[in-house]
C-alpha cells in the first residue's frame, strides 16, 4: 500500500507515520508512505526522525494549495490520509486568512487531484468543534454544523468539501472528527504542553474565565488507531466521530497538570475567557465503535502521567519551540 499523509511532520501526523513505518507495522511491511509537510511552525522534520532511514517513507516538502506540487505527488498512491491543517483556535480569531486558505482551499486541491488520478481512500481528518458548543448530551454524526470559531468554520466546510466530492463524483471520502488529543511531541500552544512546559520552567499557566469549560481527552495513541481503522475498513462517504472517552473541565484538567509537574494553584493567573469560547464538547463515537470495533485504550492517568515524563525529559527539543509563543 502507498500512502499519502499530509501534515506528516506534524504532532498527529508525524505520529500516524511513526506507528505505520515504525515496529509492529499495522498495515504491513511492503506500506510506502509518502509524507507531505510545508514545516510551519507546528511541523517539524525532527518528528520524524525515529524513522527517518526507513527505505518505506518519502518526504516531500511542499504546501497543499501548491495544484502543480500536489499534481506530481498524487499519482501512484493507493489512499490519503490528509491531516495538513491550521489548528490553534487562538490563531484564527486574530486572523482567519491562513485557516481558510490551509484548511479549505488546501483540501480542495487535493480533493480535485485524488479525484483527477483515482485514489481512495480519502480520509479527511476533522475536529469535534464542527458541531459547537453541546450543553448536554454528544454530538452524532448526522448533527448539523454550528461551528463557532474561524478554524472550526473552516474545518466545517471542508469537511462539506470532502463529502460533496463523494456525493457528486464517488470519490471514496471518509471523514473522521476527534476530540482534544495530548501526548509527546506536541507543539506547546496547545493547552496540555503549554500547562506543562510552563509548570516544569517554573513559571506559571493561564486559566481562560470560570475554567468549566469541558472537553474530552483522546490520546494521540488512539487516534492513530481509529485512523486506521477507518482507512481500511470504513465505508465511503461515512463520517466517524472519534472520542477519547474522559470528559474534564478545563479547571479539573488544569489540577492534575498541577499535581504531575509538583506544583500548586498559586501557579495558575485566571485571564479573561477567550473570545466565543465554546462551553463543551462531547462526541458520541458510537458508531465507529460498533462498525469498527474502536475504543480508546490509553488510561487517561497514566496518558498524562507518561506525557509530563516526556517533556521532563525532552526539555532541549521543546524548549526552542516556546519562543514566540505569550511568556509565562
Amino acid at each position: 500500500m502507498r500512502l499519502l499523509i499530509t501534515g506528516a511532520a506534524g504532532f498527529i501526523g508525524s505520529h500516524l507515520v511513526r506507528t505505520v513505518l515504525g515496529p509492529g507495522r499495522p498495515l504491513g511491511d511492503d506500506v510506502r508512505v509518502t509524507a507531505l509537510d510545508k514545516l510551519t511552525y507546528a511541523g517539524r522534520r525532527e518528528n520524524l526522525a525515529p524513522v527517518a532511514d526507513e527505505p518505506g517513507l518519502t518526504f516531500v516538502h511542499g504546501d497543499i494549495t501548491d495544484t502543480a506540487l500536489v499534481e506530481r505527488v498524487m499519482p501512484g498512491h493507493d489512499a490519503v490520509l490528509h491531516l495538513a491543517a491550521e489548528s490553534h483556535v487562538d490563531r484564527s480569531i486574530e486572523s482567519a486568512q491562513d485557516f481558510v486558505t490551509t484548511n479549505v482551499l488546501g483540501t480542495s486541491v487535493l480533493l480535485d487531484a485524488a479525484l483527477r488520478h483515482g485514489v481512495g481512500p480519502f480520509v479527511h481528518v476533522s475536529t469535534d468543534e464542527v458541531y459547537g458548543s453541546v450543553p448536554t448530551g454528544a454530538s452524532r454524526e448526522d448533527d448539523p454544523l454550528r461551528p463557532g470559531s474561524p478554524y472550526a468554520a473552516s474545518k466545517a466546510s471542508s469537511d462539506l468539501l470532502a463529502l460533496a466530492h463523494h456525493h457528486t463524483h464517488g470519490l471514496d471520502v471518509r471523514v473522521t472528527r476527534c476530540s482534544n488529543n495530548y501526548g509527546p511531541h506536541q507543539y506547546p500552544e496547545k493547552l496540555i504542553p503549554l500547562f506543562v512546559s510552563r509548570l516544569l520552567d517554573g513559571g506559571t499557566v493561564p486559566l481562560y474565565g470560570d475554567g468549566e469549560n469541558v472537553r474530552d481527552w483522546l490520546h494521540v495513541d488512539d487516534h492513530c488507531r481509529a485512523l486506521l481503522a477507518v482507512l481500511t475498513r470504513g465505508t465511503p462517504g461515512r463520517v466517524y466521530n472519534i472520542g477519547g472517552g474522559t470528559q474534564l473541565t478545563n479547571r479539573q484538567l488544569t489540577g492534575m497538570l498541577l499535581k504531575a509537574c509538583g506544583a500548586d494553584w498559586d501557579r495558575v493567573e485566571h485571564v479573561t475567557d477567550r473570545k466565543g469560547h465554546d462551553r463543551r464538547y462531547c462526541v458520541d463515537w458510537t458508531r465507529i465503535r460498533d462498525d469498527l470495533g474502536y475504543r480508546p485504550l490509553t488510561d487517561f492517568a497514566l496518558g498524562i502521567t507518561e506525557t509530563v515524563e516526556w517533556y521532563r525529559n525532552n526539555h532541549k527539543v521543546w524548549t526552542p519551540l516556546r519562543q514566540g509563543l505569550p511568556a509565562s
